[in-house]
């Protein structure tokens, strides 16, 4: 008798209803699916820069839109890599060769830690730019870790500020400068051990992130 040929896996008798085909997932839990969005992340990262530097050597982009994008980049790039450091991956040459990932502008960026339009003498516009947006990224960074002591926010605002001040292009009544030094005041006025409350660290981050798009606008202009 002829008895029929067996179906896939999970099917039953005839007029049951089929099983769904499992799925089939990277991760088995939580950790393991951190992990996976971590190198996801910093393989984003690097194809991005290296889509920069090719736009930049084509000339799609100015030298000020490169500089601001590819500081921000190099500092996101640094973040995401010590998500990923341990294991099967301890650098980032490591990485590429796991994962066949072919970046050569973008690795060249890496190993210099800079953008192309930076130089190394001192007073540099450039140099100027990718400082700001570093710093700018730091101090946000910082707020949305949840680190608001006072002595842990203060250097870096300061520092910004400097830089911002130094940057002689910048009208004096830049609205980010204004921003940045209300909070610096606000800041000079704690104690070293002092925090941010919630409503503060908020309101701060807000201010920032104007402060950083006016800057780019700036930039763009």
């Amino acid at each position: 008798m002829f008895h029929g040929i067996a179906g896939p896996a999970g099917m039953g008798a005839p007029g049951t209803k089929p099983e769904l085909y499992e799925e089939v997932k990277l991760y088995k839990n939580a950790r393991e699916r951190e992990k996976y969005d971590n190198m996801a992340e910093l393989f984003a990262v690097v194809k991005t820069l290296q889509a920069l530097e090719k736009a930049y050597i084509k000339d799609c982009v100015t030298p000020n839109e490169y500089t601001a994008a590819c500081s921000r980049l190099l500092v996101q790039f640094k973040a995401a890599l010590k998500q990923v450091q341990g294991g099967e991956v301890g650098t980032i040459d490591d990485f590429c060769r796991k994962f066949r990932l072919d970046c050569p502008l973008a690795m060249e960026r890496i190993r210099e830690d800079r953008p192309i339009t930076i130089k190394d003498d001192k007073g540099n516009l450039n140099r100027c730019i990718a400082d700001i947006v570093s710093l700018f990224i730091t101090v946000m960074d910082k707020l949305r870790l949840e680190i608001r002591a006072m002595d842990e926010i203060q250097p870096d605002l300061r520092e910004l500020l400097e830089t911002m001040t130094r940057m002689s292009s910048l009208p004096p009544d830049f609205e980010g400068r204004l921003k940045v030094n209300q909070w610096l005041q606000t800041l000079s006025a704690m104690s070293a051990a002092d925090e941010l409350d919630d409503a503060q660290v908020r309101q701060m981050l807000f201010d920032l992130e104007s402060a950083y798009n006016a800057f780019n606008r700036f930039l763009h202009a």
